[in-house]
């Protein structure tokens, strides 16, 4: 069995795969910065995504490139605020558990 790489289908499963692996991680990881890399996958999915439907339904190729860049610069902002959050958290928790900062719900 060849793939065809003319159609979005490989593109689209990767991009499933990716959204899949994100949730589980969110779900499964107890650390903080395990949740930060699962919504890490969950933006590289969106990405693919829009990549791989602008590039076979689409005839401008760059309107999904700057999507791309948009959900990239979203996604270096993001690990910038919950990189220093989690820091303030440790300093103060020493842990970075997140079962452990149970002292943050309202």
């Amino acid at each position: 069995m060849t793939l065809d790489y003319r159609q979005p289908d490989p593109y689209l499963l990767t991009a499933v795969f990716l959204l899949a692996c994100g949730l589980f991680g969110l779900i499964r990881r107890r650390t903080l910065i395990g949740m930060l890399i699962a919504g890490e996958l969950i933006f590289s999915a969106a990405a693919l995504n829009f990549v791989a439907v602008n590039r076979f339904y689409v005839a401008d190729p760059t309107v999904g490139q700057v999507f791309v860049l948009f959900i990239m610069g979203l996604a270096a902002a993001e690990v910038s605020l919950a990189l220093s959050i989690i820091i303030g958290v440790y300093r103060n928790y020493r842990s970075i558990g997140a079962r452990e900062l149970s002292e943050l719900q309202g």
